[in-house]
């Protein structure tokens, strides 16, 4: 039986998630402008980002003013309450910004430092994905009700594919160049979507064998990485570490451990 506090936390995270969603899906200008950049000149805020973060912080400090928060645009609070909110409120911001359609709202709760609730939502697709711990992972899409994730079956490492994203650092984004250009021949392919959550919750879905990248941050990987471990992925980092700025590895049993060690021998998580 479901933790009826994680009940209440996964209802708000998909109201929160579905607000965002249309604002960003119903309210994009078509004059749409960068507003600010963070690590370089392309890495990219738009006015929509702060708007959707303002939306998500807002409902969820009125309905849980005790809650913790840690969003992207600097919408972050200590909380009294043992929760904290983890939120993406555009993932995929340069994707959103050329009118791409791979772009979501991540919002993951935490309880005590555990990731226990995750939604994506990927408005553009009309896909929403949720999990909450122990649970499994669900989606609503085109099809009738939620459906069950489950990831693939493993292929032989060489008949994956594997999606990755790039840093907005040149000096980081050239190596990962070049450590992609060495498993490209030991994979199907590699795919670049754009949007880290998303990548994960097609693992989740299926739609993918791995995953892997550099440079994300808590906001990033929260609401996925929970998505995925729940349909049966595994999740880390280096060797022995748990997902984090330096490298964050996913894949279905039978992928994971492989692409984790290529990565491993590539230095995937060193400049």
């Amino acid at each position: 039986m479901t933790d009826p506090l994680h009940k209440d936390l996964l209802d708000l995270a998909q109201e929160a998630a579905r607000r965002a969603g249309a604002l960003l899906r119903d309210g994009r200008p078509a004059d749409l402008a960068v507003a600010a950049t963070k690590s370089s000149p392309i890495d990219v805020v738009t006015e929509m980002d702060i708007a959707a973060e303002k939306l998500i912080t807002g409902l969820i400090t009125d309905r849980r003013p005790d809650d913790g928060i840690l969003g992207e645009e600097g919408g972050t609070t200590e909380g009294t309450s043992g929760v904290r909110w983890v939120i993406d409120p555009l993932d995929g911001t340069v994707n959103y910004l050329y009118g791409l359609p791979t772009w979501s709202v991540s919002i993951a709760a935490e309880q005590d430092g555990e990731t226990v609730v995750g939604v994506v939502t990927a408005p553009m697709r009309g896909e929403t994905f949720h999990a909450v711990l122990g649970g499994g992972a669900w989606a609503t899409g085109a099809w009738d009700g939620e459906r069950r994730l489950a990831c693939r079956p493993a292929p032989p490492l060489d008949q994956a594919l594997v999606s990755t994203g790039f840093n907005y650092v040149a000096e980081v984004r050239t190596h990962q160049a070049e450590v992609a250009r060495r498993l490209i021949p030991l994979l199907r392919d590699i795919r670049r979507g754009g949007s880290a959550a998303v990548d994960l919750c097609d693992l989740a879905a299926g739609r993918l064998d791995g995953y892997y990248e550099r440079g994300l941050h808590a906001w990033d990987l929260a609401a996925g990485d929970l998505i995925a471990r729940e349909a049966g992925a595994l999740t880390g980092g280096r060797p022995g570490q748990r997902p984090s700025g330096d490298l964050a590895v996913a894949g279905t049993p039978g992928v994971f451990e492989p692409l984790q060690r290529l990565l491993e021998d590539f230095g995937a998580w060193h400049d």
